[in-house]
């Protein structure tokens, strides 16, 4: 396996870009669908921000840098990336926040419809959202089956909710279908692209999408808590003659604000997507993010992918030849999954401890999912077939069964 991974690794057109990453020595590292490994060109942006920008130019680089523009720059370089216009993404907030500020400008964009209607298991954060608004009085929350959400559209629902990539098993959704079919029904549509954006081609402009989320520190290697994305499609922008709006979000902060420093009482919102702007944006997690999504951007979404199921398909074939049999919940199909292998064990927490303590980085996912990612800008064929190696050697050994690998920590 490892001689036919060396001559895998030889041939990949990618494998240079594994020197623009700073990748642990002797760390296998498949959890670039939690956070993405460190670009080897961020320290270095960050460094001239707060030297420069900030300790030299203080205040003036909102104008001399223009730092206030950032969001709407470092979106519109995530757009092509999703499929999108550059002026109908912009990066800001958090997932969770976006998701806020969509569901309710959705609401609002529906009268007469409360229902949002999305999947049990969907990532927490979306189902929350979903459920805090219920608890306001402004949404209804409707959780089905998968195969059920055709059946359960009706004229009742107002917003059709899924992320495209499932967290835990990387099934994906088809994005076009079940987009057409809401807007059949009157419905508008909003996806999570946490688990996809920048590991696999989406085409939200194509498919017809209205809204869309998704995080920066993932697959664009923007760092931990890095700021997140929003896309609005331009039919529901709010135009400068704000009386022919549609979309309105309720959090109505300053930068949001047309002429944020003209400082008025009254609220106006920018047109476009800035009006999705709230408070002031975080600089240092945008430079951050920009450095990534310039990277991944060079390398290219299509290669990308096509080295991930390369990647998936090859640790399956490991696996196989090292004996090792678990349960995949992911689909079998790589055309049919997002950059990510899961699979359930009853020990799955332990196994993943003993593996990070062999410098093998995957996750576990409440109850019982192993999640492994591969982030193909910086992983090799050998780094496979050496995680697949360990694993077998973990489930032989019995090694998980130790008592430090039992203990839960707050972030499994």
């Amino acid at each position: 396996m490892l001689e036919r991974a060396r001559s895998l690794d030889a041939a990949d057109p990618l494998a240079q870009f594994r020197e623009r990453f700073d990748v642990p020595e002797g760390v296998v590292y498949l959890d670039g669908n939690s956070l993405g490994c460190l670009p080897r060109a961020t320290p270095a942006r960050l460094e001239q921000v707060v030297r420069e920008e900030w300790g030299r130019d203080l205040i003036r680089s909102w104008n001399s840098a223009d730092w206030i523009h950032l969001p709407q720059r470092v979106g519109g370089k995530i757009a092509p990336l999703i499929g999108a216009q550059p002026h109908q993404v912009i990066a800001c907030d958090s997932v969770s926040v976006n998701l806020y500020k969509l569901i309710s400008a959705a609401l609002a964009m529906r009268p007469g419809r409360k229902v949002v209607l999305s999947e049990p298991g969907n990532f927490p954060t979306d189902v929350y959202m979903i459920e805090g608004l219920e608890k306001q009085g402004l949404a209804e929350r409707r959780l089905v089956e998968r195969e059920s959400l055709l059946e359960a559209l009706d004229e009742d629902v107002a917003l059709l909710l899924l992320t495209h990539a499932h967290y835990k098993t990387g099934e994906l959704f088809d994005m076009e279908a079940l987009t057409r079919a809401a807007h059949d029904k009157g419905a508008l549509v909003l996806w999570d692209l946490s688990h996809s954006g920048g590991a696999l081609p989406v085409h939200l402009a194509d498919c017809k999408a209205d809204f869309a989320v998704g995080c920066g520190y993932k697959y664009l290697n923007g760092g931990p808590g890095a700021p997140a994305y929003a896309f609005v499609a331009t039919a529901h922008h709010i135009a400068d003659n704000v009386e022919d709006s549609a979309l309105r979000q309720p959090l109505s902060g300053w930068m949001g604000h047309a002429r944020p420093f003209a400082f008025s009482d009254d609220y106006t919102p920018a047109a476009g997507v800035d009006s999705l702007l709230c408070g002031t944006p975080g600089i240092l997690g945008l430079a951050a993010l920009e450095v990534g999504v310039d990277l991944i951007a060079e390398i290219g979404i299509e290669r990308l992918y096509a080295k991930s199921q390369k990647l998936s398909e090859f640790f399956r074939q490991c696996l196989a030849e090292n004996g090792v049999e678990m349960e995949l919940v992911s689909p079998p199909n790589p055309a049919e999954r997002g950059s990510q292998l899961s699979f359930r064990h009853q020990e799955a927490y332990a196994i993943c401890q003993a593996l990070i303590a062999r410098g093998v980085i995957g996750d576990f996912r409440d109850p019982d999912i192993l999640r492994f990612g591969f982030a193909p800008a910086y992983l090799r064929f050998e780094d496979i077939a050496e995680a697949a190696r360990h694993l077998a050697e973990v489930l032989d050994s019995g090694e998980w069964q130790r008592a430090e690998f039992q203990e839960r920590a707050a972030v499994t």
